[in-house]
């Protein structure tokens, strides 16, 4: 026996398609440019600016392009996935002082355990910053775009994540 599909919409549809807009937003523009600014990129050490910079305007050209979008809003976008960069990175060098500090207090011939709670509630708040600056980020991204374009976003990343469980 087959059962008969319901059309009728849920009442929390439009709200996860909503999130699941913001959630692309953040996946394929913002965060995809942070982890090539993580690894990819690299020149003499360090990140090549140029290079991250064609990186994101590529990302973000290539969804605004999926969804529908206009040049003007492709530049919208990159100029917050830009500013957002900037503001982390700062935080990320914490992040990254942070972990060579815990390293140095943890190989010590005495534990120091109050600086190693210190670190961690440092390490804490540099979390805390950083995701409330991402959101901020999402949420400006996000009213850039219309309503259908968030919900096409959104679904571009749920198959892009569907594709990446199963392979």
């Amino acid at each position: 026996m087959t059962t008969p599909i319901d059309d009728t919409p849920q009442p929390g549809k439009n709200r996860r398609r909503w999130f699941a807009g913001l959630a692309a937003l953040s996946g394929l523009g913002l965060l995809g440019a942070g982890a090539h600014a993580q690894g990819w990129g690299r020149h003499r050490g360090g990140v090549d600016p140029e290079e991250m910079a064609r990186r994101m305007d590529w990302r973000i050209g290539r969804l605004v392009k999926d969804v529908g979008g206009t040049p003007q809003q492709k530049d919208r976008l990159v100029a917050i996935a830009t500013a957002a960069l900037a503001d982390l990175r700062p935080l990320r060098e914490q992040r990254r002082a942070a972990r060579q500090r815990g390293m140095a207090l943890l190989a010590a011939p005495a534990i120091d355990r109050a600086a190693l709670e210190q670190l961690r509630a440092a390490q804490m708040q540099a979390a805390d910053a950083s995701s409330r600056r991402m959101v901020q980020a999402m949420a400006d991204a996000a009213e850039v775009l219309t309503p259908e374009q968030r919900v096409k976003a959104g679904e571009r990343l749920k198959q892009r994540m569907e594709r990446r469980w199963r392979g």
